[in-house]
């Protein structure tokens, strides 16, 4: 059974920094693209990054570039995403997500495996 755990979500004031963490388990990590959405109240889950499997390719919105960074490391079947600069525009509930491929894609539906998603708030 595939499990997705996010982490490391929280209440944080506007210009601050969060990393958050998906723990995998179940699947073969390394033979997974992964990724990182986010759904704020009211409004349609949307894309914020993903990393292939050897992190040498990566995709992000581009409204995230210079402030989110997606890691991975695949010796602990873990993803992370690294927040700086936050806005409170980024106040979401961030979800995890998995999907056997060799490349990395930005569309929701293309994801096989979801977590239960970690909040985010920031204060202005």
């Amino acid at each position: 059974q595939v499990q997705l755990v996010e982490s490391g979500g929280g209440l944080v004031q506007a210009g601050a920094s969060l990393r958050l963490s998906c723990a995998a388990s179940g699947l073969t990590f390394g033979n997974n693209v992964m990724a990182w959405f986010r759904q704020a109240p009211g409004k349609e889950r949307e894309f914020v990054a993903a990393i292939n499997w050897s992190g040498g390719s990566t995709a992000y919105l581009d409204s995230m570039k210079g402030r989110f960074t997606i890691s991975r490391e695949n010796a602990k079947n873990t993803v992370y995403l690294q927040m700086n600069s936050l806005k409170p525009e980024d106040t979401a509930v961030y979800f995890c997500a998995a999907v056997l491929s060799s490349r990395v894609v930005s569309t929701s539906w293309s994801y096989n495996y979801w977590g239960q998603g970690t909040q985010v708030t920031v204060s202005s």
